[in-house]
């Protein structure tokens, strides 16, 4: 007697994405934001979504949604089926009904997500409100449920915090906690990581992970960061300007890329590779920090204690012209803090900065003394940027103000947006008229108007795409040799830190708990706070060790 084998049926796609199309305005770069698209996601399976600024994946995740702001951008055509629906012939009360129930979205910027003046508690229960009725008491012990399952700590007191009193991954815990509130059974994921510290990055990522597998649901997670796809993707497709040029499993793709777009984005992430020329000439110190220290209060009150927190407790280190310094750290660790004591920007408790072995004093002497020979470059260039002036007159504003002519000011702004790769007829146009890396390019060339000598480059990179992040890290390095300059680069990312610094400094809590030559510091770490930073950044292939893979 033989047995009968039934087969088994092939599982379906809760999200089948079929030849999309969405149109642009009239005056845009292309006709459609996204073209001819068509992606598959399917139970307990992660599909990311890579591409630039622009490829259109953030496009396809707001028409999931139902929330492209019609009728400037629109769908023209194809069909978005979620669990054998079309999407797109659903009216809007219908879409409402889905949204948060069947379909959670976790948005990239969790600050702009969430109300600012409400409790964290009453944004998670606004969920529940608007699917139904739920007793108070059984919908607080769902949210209680909630914070718990993503990971935060004391939820019993944050249910009662608002948004600013948390961390940036905690928000972004939050932010999951709202999504998966009701278990849905597809979390469409944009750029939640983007500008996370890489041990946060880490925690979200293995989070999504693991709420995934206990739940079995389908993930839709949009990125730039091949990195990020190689930790957690089941299946990969890349996507530029509006149209899928590649898709297939995630192994298939990150090791036989066949489009170029593809292998172009995957060289673009940092190699953490150390290896650079030694400065020539004479030894030169620009900066020398000793025992600096710098500490923030808030709260005092007549009836209230106030509360403080020592973001430098002696910080020493010093810098040669020529050298790039990284200061690496995670969010909270003081690095941004020891950067703006730097340029005068916030004034210090205690110890000294030499800059060309003189003493800085503090308040408005600082900048004084410094005379435009500190510059920094900024983490968001548009909120450093006045929007209503235009490019050249901002460029060309700093050395104007030390009584430089304008016309020599405004030539020298067009040599400097020629280097940085703008063109002089830049110039005459507004930031919003830029992209993000570009306007960084801007940032840079205001810095470099001022002929500093020392460059702070606060976070410059950590929101940018990879291979913009690569086109900026290669003209910070290309400005640093040919004027010369010391730099300190502070950033979180030792992959970043390990490409453009010669020492590096890592700090926690204030303090510089490991410093040294770059390729000493990742290739034999000594703290174990430093293990842990290079332990969490992503990448690509496994290697004999963490710290291999940033300095082979």
């Amino acid at each position: 007697m033989s047995a009968t084998v039934t087969p088994m049926k092939p599982v379906q796609p809760v999200l089948d994405v079929v030849n999309l199309g969405i149109s642009l305005p009239r005056g845009a770069d292309r006709a459609l934001a996204v073209d001819g698209a068509t992606l598959s996601v399917l139970p307990g399976q992660t599909l990311c979504v890579v591409g630039e600024s622009g490829s259109g994946k953030s496009m396809i995740a707001n028409a999931v949604m139902g929330l492209l702001p019609r009728p400037h951008v629109a769908p023209v055509a194809g069909q978005i089926l979620f669990e054998g629906r079309d999407l797109l012939q659903l009216s809007e009360p219908q879409m409402r009904e889905l949204r948060g129930r069947r379909i959670g979205m976790v948005f990239q910027e969790p600050m702009t997500a969430l109300n600012p003046v409400m409790r964290i508690g009453e944004q998670i229960g606004e969920v529940f409100d608007a699917h139904g009725s739920v007793p108070a008491a059984e919908k607080r012990r769902r949210i209680l449920a909630a914070l718990a399952d993503v990971g935060l700590p004391d939820p019993e007191l944050l249910i009662d915090a608002y948004p600013f009193r948390l961390s940036g991954g905690q928000r972004q815990r939050v932010m999951i906690a709202c999504a998966l509130v009701l278990e849905p059974v597809l979390l469409i994921a944009d750029e939640p990581t983007t500008a996370l510290d890489v041990t946060t990055q880490a925690q979200i990522l293995a989070l999504i992970r693991e709420l995934q597998q206990r739940r079995g649901t389908a993930v839709l997670f949009i990125t730039h960061d091949f990195g990020v796809v190689s930790e957690i993707a089941d299946h990969v497709v890349v996507m530029q300007t509006g149209q899928v040029v590649e898709a297939g499993p995630v192994r298939q793709v990150l090791d036989a890329p066949q489009h170029p777009y593809t292998r172009k984005l995957i060289a673009a992430i940092p190699t953490g590779n150390a290896e650079r020329d030694t400065p020539t000439g004479e030894i030169v110190r620009v900066l020398q920090v000793q025992d600096l220290c710098k500490t923030y209060t808030s709260g005092n009150g007549l009836f209230k204690r106030g509360r403080s927190v020592q973001a430098a407790k002696n910080v020493s280190f010093e810098l040669r012209r020529g050298e790039t310094l990284g200061l690496v750290g995670e969010s909270g660790s003081g690095k941004s803090s020891v950067g703006r004591c730097l340029v005068g920007l916030s004034p210090f408790d205690s110890g000294r900065i030499l800059f060309k072995g003189r003493s800085l004093s503090q308040g408005p002497a600082f900048r004084r003394e410094a005379a435009g020979r500190i510059q920094m470059v900024f983490q968001d260039p548009y909120a450093s940027l006045n929007p209503r002036h235009r490019v050249g007159a901002a460029i060309a504003g700093g050395p104007i103000a030390r009584g430089v002519g304008k016309a020599e000011a405004m030539a020298r702004a067009m040599e400097l947006l020629k280097l940085v790769g703008l063109g002089a007829d830049a110039a005459e146009r507004y930031p919003h008229e830029f992209s993000g890396g570009q306007r960084q390019r801007i940032g840079i060339a205001r810095a470099l108007a001022m002929q500093p000598e020392l460059l702070v480059a606060d976070e410059p990179v950590s929101a940018l795409d990879v291979s913009v992040q690569a086109q900026v890290l290669e003209l910070f390095a290309q400005v640093r040799e040919q004027f010369q300059l010391a730099m300190v680069f502070i950033t979180h990312d030792l992959r970043v830190a390990g490409q453009m610094c010669d020492h590096i400094a890592v700090m926690q809590r204030g303090e510089v708990v490991e410093y040294g030559e770059t390729h000493k510091v990742l290739g034999d770490p000594k703290h174990a706070y430093t293990r842990k930073l290079i332990e969490a950044v992503p990448r690509l292939v496994s290697a004999a060790s963490p710290a291999e893979a940033l300095v082979a």
